[in-house]
């Protein structure tokens, strides 16, 4: 408990008390992200997300060098075994993915925006620590790469949240009137991609 220099320890127990219920909604809020992934080693058989769901490794030695993805497998084709390079290429391969995906997935969604007189906005991919995607005051949407690790319809609601931004900048009461008329089940599919991608 972070509290002021000289508050009393009854005090701070009153306080906690008081807010007891919400401390015990957010742990088990937050302890129903357990397990956590496990850090990858990159080998056959681990399991690793595409599209929400989980594919099974298979390392294949040999030339030409390609990822593929088969029944339920992701396929990498490399002359080495080294975690590090076999991780560059899997995550050069989600970056190729999520470009083509992302850009599909867009101009699916942006003809709903048609009405709000916006132009259609550049579209960014890159790794973020600490978002989904974001939205510049010029127009562009910067996606997480990550995303490509979620089911489509969690990608779609980080998309439409970010083009609901192009047309309200803030989180005000407009801004998700809107969200809410354009993708009425945005919680719903916001709680898959927290749960998924935790």
């Amino acid at each position: 408990v972070c509290a002021p220099k000289y508050s009393t320890e009854e005090a701070i127990l009153k306080k906690v008390r008081l807010k007891a219920p919400w401390i015990v909604k957010q742990i088990a809020f937050f302890g129903s992200f357990q397990p956590l992934t496990k850090p990858r080693r990159f080998i056959s058989g681990e399991t690793h997300l595409y599209l929400g769901r989980q594919h099974r490794l298979k390392i294949i030695p040999g030339t030409p060098e390609d990822i593929k993805v088969f029944r339920g497998q992701i396929w990498i084709y490399s002359q080495t075994a080294s975690a590090s390079i076999l991780k560059d290429k899997l995550d050069d391969w989600y970056r190729k993915r999520a470009l083509i995906i992302f850009h599909e997935l867009l101009s699916e969604l942006f003809p709903k925006f048609k009405r709000y007189r916006i132009s259609c906005p550049v579209l960014i991919i890159r790794k973020m620590s600490k978002r989904w995607g974001s939205c510049t005051t010029d127009g562009k949407i910067i996606l997480n790469t990550e995303l490509i690790k979620a089911p489509k319809s969690c990608i779609e609601y980080v998309l439409t949240h970010e083009l609901c931004h192009l047309v309200h900048s803030d989180h005000s009461k407009y801004f998700f009137q809107l969200l809410n008329r354009i993708l009425p089940d945005w919680e719903r599919r916001k709680d898959q991609l927290e749960r998924l991608l935790a």
